[in-house]
């Protein structure tokens, strides 16, 4: 077990907004005005929810303009169930 990166991860996961964040995103990728536009949060509140979960793997990104393009790391659903089973299944 990778503890320092499987706490950033759950780290990642401990913030309300960054949960709703997680679940706009899992039908579709979004754009970061798309997101602004759900949550009660400015736009660098938002930059800084979304780094945490890019740097926790869980989400990418990318630039179309001058706008930022969000969706779901493939695999990270898989991954994320695979680490929560392993640590529930610790003696």
């Amino acid at each position: 077990m990778d503890y320092r990166n499987d706490a950033k991860l759950f780290k990642a996961l401990s913030d309300e907004n960054r949960l709703q964040i997680l679940a706009q995103l899992n039908a579709e990728e979004k754009c970061a005005c798309v997101l602004l536009e759900k949550l009660a949060i400015s736009q660098p509140t938002l930059s800084h929810h979304m780094r945490v979960l890019v740097d926790a793997r869980l989400v990418e990104c990318r630039r179309e303009g001058k706008w930022m393009y969000y969706s779901l790391r493939r695999g990270a659903k898989e991954e994320l169930s695979g680490i929560i089973e392993a640590y529930m299944a610790c003696p």
